[in-house]
């Protein structure tokens, strides 16, 4: 388990080491619900209780490796958990 607050305070990712898999809720999404854009993302402000500290929570996942994402919202993501996070942090 790795926390992960920002979208919520509570928040956690679950890594799966033995799958090469993370789970990261809404930590990062590949479908924005409010605005339909796609893509790796932060939830927007206006869903997330703190978008700096959601934004260091990104910084923080890249302590794991894993090539398949299980978003809160989108598709998976099967490009790796390092590029999903440079591109959520680039898409703001």
């Amino acid at each position: 388990m790795i926390e992960t607050p920002g979208h919520t305070f509570g928040h956690v990712a679950l890594h799966f080491p033995d799958r090469d898999a993370i789970i990261v809720g809404d930590a990062l999404v590949t479908h924005d619900p409010y605005t339909g854009r796609t893509g790796p993302r932060v939830v927007p402000g206006a869903a997330t209780a703190n978008v700096p500290q959601a934004r260091a929570s990104l910084v923080a996942l890249r302590e794991v490796s894993a090539a398949t994402l299980l978003p809160g919202h989108g598709d998976v993501w099967t490009s790796g958990l390092d590029d999903a996070v440079t591109l959520a942090l680039r898409a703001g």
